[in-house]
């Protein structure tokens, strides 16, 4: 779903992408056989996708706002990706005067590293890739200047878009100049590689967590209780009532992490310290924990679960 080119030489690297995303929602079968039908050039624009999209009962998300080229200091970088099942495959490219790396992520994993010195490389589908390469052959012009490359990739880009919807009409176009000569630009090509890597790794772990704090959060809000028993007065100290939980009432904090299991004392607070006695018993009902003796209110500063 990417049309990304680059040329890379002694005068600079210049690096385009397009900014198209399309998600596919049904039947896998039909999304299938949709997305390759898309991919063969046989549809040739957003209406036409559109159209037959809904012949197949598929629904589209389009949007023009991905960031496939980006900046790190004087190297530019592009990106694709192939998302599976159970894992999400990178391509990328890492760009600058006189050197060039490509590399191959499985999730946050090195698999393939492939270096050189100048090239044009461009990432996409078989045939925004072959349309890609016609068209800059056909305007390519000997020792190219960095205006040329750009204005070639904007030709690509223009045409290209209006052939196909999985690439679209905005796109992004950077362009790098450094005084590296080969071996320093290798050099700090692999530094920029394994930062960057890095920092996917940090931001995976990170994206693991919360999606582990937020699986968590949804099953205990589950045991969240609206109605019963809590448990019975123990001690009562000014506005302050002293509860003893019931044998399948916990109380945990705002991180769900247990303070209180069953049988254990928790305090809690009252406007109406008059109203309760020594053996009244906490509960909620109607959403609204009081006692159930003189639905007298009560608040405290737990979440009540079940055990």
């Amino acid at each position: 779903m990417s049309l990304i080119m680059s040329y890379i030489g002694s005068n600079g690297c210049v690096m385009a992408g397009d900014k198209r995303r399309i998600g596919f929602f049904g039947d896998k079968e039909k999304r299938e056989k949709l997305e390759e039908y898309l991919y063969s050039g046989a549809i040739q624009t957003d209406e036409e996708l559109v159209k037959v999209a809904k012949e197949q009962e598929i629904t589209l998300k389009i949007s023009d706002d991905a960031e496939k080229i980006r900046s790190i200091d004087d190297v530019v970088v592009g990106e694709v990706r192939f998302k599976t099942p159970f894992e999400t495959k990178r391509k990328r490219i890492y760009g600058t005067t006189n050197g060039y790396i490509i590399t191959e992520l499985s999730g946050s994993d090195i698999k393939k590293v492939e270096n050189g010195a100048s090239s044009i490389v461009v990432f996409g589908n078989k045939v925004t890739k072959q349309m890609a390469n016609e068209i800059i052959k056909k305007h390519w012009k000997s020792k190219a200047s960095l205006e040329n490359v750009e204005s070639v990739f904007k030709r690509v880009m223009d045409e290209i878009s209006g052939k196909t919807p999985s690439v679209s009409k905005d796109y992004d176009i950077i362009i790098k100049h450094s005084g590296m000569d080969k071996k320093e630009a290798q050099k700090h090509l692999r530094e920029i590689l394994i930062k960057d890597v890095k920092e996917l790794q940090e931001w995976r772990e990170g994206l693991r967590q919360q999606l582990n704090t937020n699986a968590k959060s949804i099953q205990m809000a589950s045991k969240i209780i609206n109605k019963g028993e809590i448990g019975k007065v123990q001690s009562i100290n000014g506005d302050k009532i002293g509860i003893l939980l019931d044998k399948s009432v916990q109380a945990l904090d705002m991180e769900w992490n247990v303070i209180a299991g069953p049988g254990g004392l928790i305090e809690m607070n009252t406007d109406d310290p008059s109203s309760v006695k020594i053996g009244d018993v906490a509960v909620i009902e109607n959403e609204n924990l009081c006692i159930r003796r003189t639905k007298c209110s009560l608040t405290c500063n737990v979440i009540l679960c079940r055990n």
